[in-house]
């Protein structure tokens, strides 16, 4: 799989780059110091994946995965200090497939980038889970969603789901990866990658954790 890393701070950038490339399956395909930077060069390449930081200078990181995302170019991993942020929740809403904390052990990275390669953004499930959990519980003095307060999700929009979709949608709120549901939910693990899709598609939604958070807004 084919990687771009986004990462303004040269030592941290080249220790990702230095792991990223110990593992035979994956090939470092660019390295970029700022957002605008890292979107061009993602147009240039077409990388699979873009790890991308959230603070960087010329443009953050939240914008530069928005344009990425929008545009189709790759899948987006996120790095992050866990803060819980603005910018962790701006990411989310920008599309991110997943998040990483900076801190994670060289393994766990390779792991992390091949889990979100093979579609399955939820990576990191102890990180997701309180990420899905806090976000999708505005608490008084922050902002609903991480932006601007907003009115509830309808349940409405949930209507075009199958049964199974929606069972599908279930377990994603759980934080579950593709393997897991299969497991949970009596599947072949290609068939919920399909349902995955199609939840996504029809909820008009950029990811999976864009889903998760869905899922637990309604309770589903």
């Amino acid at each position: 799989m084919r990687v771009l890393v986004a990462e303004d701070q040269k030592a941290v950038r080249a220790g990702l780059v230095l792991i990223l490339r110990s593992a035979p399956d994956i090939e470092v395909v660019g390295e970029a110091g700022d957002g605008e930077t890292a979107v061009r060069m993602a147009r240039e390449l077409r990388p699979d994946l873009v790890l991308m930081d959230v603070q960087m200078p010329v443009m953050d990181g939240v914008e530069a995965t928005r344009r990425v995302v929008a545009e189709g170019l790759a899948d987006v991993l996120v790095l992050t200090t866990f803060d819980l942020d603005a910018y962790v929740f701006g990411a989310l809403r920008a599309g991110a497939a997943g998040f990483l904390l900076k801190n994670t052990e060289a393994r766990d990275l390779i792991e992390a980038v091949r889990t979100v390669a093979r579609g399955e953004g939820l990576i990191a499930p102890a990180v997701t889970r309180r990420l899905i959990a806090e976000f999708a519980a505005p608490r008084p003095g922050r902002p609903a969603r991480g932006g601007a307060a907003g009115p509830a999700p309808d349940p409405g929009v949930l209507a075009p789901l199958t049964r199974r979709e929606r069972e599908v949608l279930s377990c994603l709120g759980e934080g579950l990866s593709n393997a897991e549901v299969a497991v949970r939910l009596d599947m072949a693990e290609a068939t919920v990658k399909t349902h995955v899709s199609r939840v996504l598609g029809k909820l008009g939604l950029r990811s999976r954790v864009q889903a998760a958070v869905l899922a637990r807004e309604l309770g589903v």
